[in-house]
């Protein structure tokens, strides 16, 4: 068994975004990895979605959140996310189940470059709240650089 492991960037203000290696369970039959709300996300789950037949072309995301948290992980095929706290911006890309990118609160991001079949799995901290959005960049901008 192994017991997730936390690898931080610099994006992030509020909270830094993380690569989490999820716990892991494997043998002869297969692996099983294993998320538990706070232990492993750092946040109580409230809600759980899933994007799937993306266009290789595509891209999804292209918002940031006032205060919801996120643990993204490509539970098939593979895609990258881009990641900008109004300072820095940096690019993961995503290719296994047994790890998942923490994006905490004032997080711009933007998921592309899916691979054929991939399937992003998404656990939120908050249920869904348009008010929690920022859907223009200038205006996310504008408020990320006054939390210096």
């Amino acid at each position: 068994m192994t017991v997730g492991t936390i690898t931080q960037a610099t994006v992030g203000r509020v909270k830094p975004c993380a690569l989490i290696d999820l716990e892991q369970h494997n043998d002869e039959r297969g692996s099983l990895s294993v998320v538990e709300s706070e232990w492993t996300a750092g946040f109580p789950i409230r809600r759980v979605y899933y994007l799937h037949d993306v266009d290789t072309g595509s891209s999804r995301g292209g918002h940031a959140h006032r205060a919801l948290e996120q643990l993204i992980i490509a539970v098939h095929g593979s895609f990258s996310i881009t990641v900008d706290d109004g300072f820095a911006r940096t690019e993961y890309r995503l290719d296994g189940a047994g790890q998942g990118l923490y994006i905490g609160p004032m997080v711009w991001r933007n998921l592309s470059d899916f691979s054929p079949g991939a399937v992003s799995l998404v656990l939120a901290s908050l249920h869904y709240d348009e008010a929690d959005y920022y859907r223009q960049y200038d205006e996310f901008l504008h408020d990320a650089r006054r939390r210096r």
